[in-house]
């Protein structure tokens, strides 16, 4: 397979740290350019990572690149995934795709009409714990599943941090409370009913700063989640059934030498199960690279992520009618 030839608007902190290191790294991609709004910042970025430094939208009409990678603040997403796609590009954009399930709504259909690629970047979808875990849900290591809980918890972010401003689609539920969200879809299924929901509101501002949902699935089975960028770290979910129950630990975020380690109880006791180190940023570039160059286009990732920014959207709403009740 011929290299995806890659192109990045944005020097954001997330392609720095783990993006452009994989796009340099992955045999399925090639680095091309990078854009950014300072020219000297973005020279000095792309001198680190070997690719020629340009504008944003000199690097959509450049016609060696095939795809973009879109970190932007999540405010400006829609903005900029639009343009890609009009220019032709395959695009990989930052989570969440957009602020609202209208916006996601319309950039997959016109991914859909220009026969384009748009993938949403939750990495950790692609690590393979996950994939070990679903194998012993099937094989009813905990018998039929009646709960899951999820958290993802971080300290705040600087004064002057982006995801402070609501006008850039900041908030701790657009920031870290959609990966418990996603990971719901991902074992309850994506057709979840919100029930309940409340941001925090112990440090009332211009964002919400974390909050707590409670989902239901069709089948009954509840998924209780939290979020926060206010807090101490966190980032594990739990799956209990008939007949044991199943944590696991760095679920979202975890370095690529870390181990993963599932903890199993049930009626003959505990046990813990060690897998291998795994990759999540390098498996999410060669997916979307083996996307771009598939014969056919698979519309289930564009639709998972409409599914999410409507169960968003949902979340927001409940959780204003929360605040209201008890006003």
């Amino acid at each position: 397979m011929d290299p995806v030839r890659v192109g990045v608007l944005g020097c954001a902190s997330i392609a720095r740290r783990r993006v452009l290191p994989a796009l340099t790294a992955v045999a399925a991609a090639r680095l091309v350019a990078v854009a950014g709004r300072s020219p000297s910042r973005t020279a000095e970025v792309a001198a680190a990572f070997g690719c020629a430094a340009t504008g944003y939208e000199e690097l959509l009409a450049r016609p060696d690149v095939e795809a973009v990678y879109i970190p932007v603040p999540t405010g400006l997403h829609a903005r900029w995934v639009r343009a890609a796609l009009l220019a032709g590009k395959h695009v990989l954009a930052e989570k969440p795709l957009t602020t609202d399930a209208r916006r996601s709504a319309g950039l997959a259909a016109l991914a859909d009409e220009r026969g384009l690629v748009l993938r949403e970047n939750f990495m950790f979808l692609h690590h393979a714990q996950h994939a070990v875990v679903a194998r012993l849900l099937a094989l009813g290591a905990l018998g039929d599943l009646r709960s899951f809980e999820a958290a993802f918890t971080i300290p705040a972010p600087p004064p002057d941090d982006i995801r402070h401003r609501a006008d850039l689609g900041g908030g701790a539920l657009l920031d870290v409370g959609v990966y418990p969200l996603r990971a719901a879809q991902l074992f309850l299924g994506p057709a979840l009913e919100v029930v309940s929901a409340e941001f925090d509101e112990r440090a009332p501002g211009a964002v919400d700063v974390g909050g707590s949902v409670l989902v239901r699935s069709p089948a009954g089975v509840t998924g209780r989640l939290s979020f926060g960028m206010d807090h101490a770290y966190r980032s594990a979910y739990a799956l209990h059934g008939t007949g044991g129950s199943l944590r696991v630990d760095r679920a979202f975020t975890p370095p690529a030498d870390h181990r993963p380690v599932l903890r199993l109880s049930g009626p003959g006791g505990e046990r813990e199960v060690l897998l291998a180190t795994d990759d999540q940023c390098a498996n999410t570039v060669r997916a979307f690279a083996a996307a771009v160059r598939a014969p056919h286009r698979d519309p289930a990732p564009a639709r998972a992520s409409v599914a999410l920014a409507r169960l968003t959207d949902e979340v927001r709403r409940a959780a204003t009618v929360s605040r209201s009740h008890g006003a």
